[in-house]
């Protein structure tokens, strides 16, 4: 997938090294993290980066904020009256406690639907689909299919009319034809989509603008209620607590993490070549301060809750975002 002229090519795609964040064990290092990350704004602009503009990788979880469009614009969230921890919860990665599986059951309830509808699976030791991670994602393509007179036995299928509605949106915020995205199975089941960095970071660029009134509508809810869209001690819900209203975080599997700066439209897409969670977290948190978008007091708070290793053991970021050069 080629970039759009106003994100990039060219000289952006090399000359500037990744960030490497490097585990070590007393003073030796044990391993050693890749990592890209590039910062854009509302027009598609890369403002800063590190490492390669280019890079293409799934965006997994980091789609829902804009995968729960549908659920908005359609007016299923108006009619199952979901409210903003509904609306949080359509956009979650949630660590399955029985408030985030409540919030899931009140959207399908509210559409007489149920929960044997959801086709998220049902993870080991639970007992029901609505204690997986993306339960409240489901449950909102489930509403909106009710509401639209959709099927709702097929809602995963990529030819689904939710589907090519969700496509449809995202490209509109990137500037592409809808067939031009590359999407493929999640491990929920439902698609993702393979984007370059800069692309990531223009849908939260667009996430945190404040001058769409979906999107605006479901930044506002997540940062509402941080503990739905992830859980007690998880990062995207701590970060988001700490940031005070002012920086939203979502992240998804195989070292993506997104974030947006609030009424800035600025966004920063995150990849850890080799997928390590422990990477992508620390990253975040050296380009958070970069940024200047935490207090160092509540970066210190984060790391000490987030980034819990093994007594002697530590990580180090090296590098840093460099100014995009015209």
């Amino acid at each position: 997938m080629a970039l759009p002229s106003s994100l990039g090519g060219g000289p952006s795609s090399t000359g500037m090294p990744p960030l490497e964040v490097r585990l070590k064990r007393g003073s030796s290092v044990e391993s050693v993290h890749r990592v890209h990350a590039v910062v854009c704004d509302q027009r598609g602009r890369i403002l800063m980066r590190a490492g390669r503009a280019d890079y293409e990788s799934f965006i997994r979880s980091a789609l829902k904020p804009f995968q729960a469009l549908p659920f908005l614009s359609s007016g299923a969230a108006a009619q199952v009256q979901c409210g903003d921890k509904g609306l949080a919860i359509s956009c979650a990665s949630h660590s399955g406690t029985a408030e985030h599986a409540r919030e899931a059951f009140k959207i399908l309830w509210n559409a007489e639907l149920e929960s044997s509808q959801l086709q998220c699976p049902i993870p080991d030791g639970a007992s029901s689909p609505l204690e997986h991670n993306c339960s409240g994602k489901h449950a909102a393509f489930l509403a909106t299919c009710r509401k639209m007179a959709w099927p709702t036995e097929s809602y995963l299928q990529g030819d689904h009319p939710l589907q090519q509605e969700v496509n449809r949106r995202v490209a509109e915020l990137l500037g592409l034809p809808p067939d031009e995205l590359i999407a493929a199975r999640d491990d929920c089941g439902a698609p993702t989509l393979r984007l370059q960095l800069p692309q990531m970071a223009l849908l939260y660029a667009h996430l945190g603008a404040s001058t769409q009134a979906e999107l605006e509508q479901i930044s506002r809810a997540m940062l509402a209620h941080p503990h739905i869209v992830a859980g007690e001690g998880r990062f995207d819900t701590e970060l988001m607590r700490r940031s005070h209203g002012q920086v939203l975080s979502k992240g998804g599997a195989e070292g993506i993490q997104c974030l947006s700066r609030i009424g800035e439209g600025m966004g920063v897409a995150i990849k850890v070549e080799d997928g390590a969670r422990r990477a992508k977290q620390a990253v975040a948190l050296h380009l958070l301060q970069q940024l200047d978008w935490l207090t160092p007091g509540s970066l210190q708070e984060l790391e000490e809750q987030v980034l819990i290793l093994n007594p002697g053991v530590h990580l180090e970021v090296e590098g840093a975002l460099r100014f995009q050069e015209s």
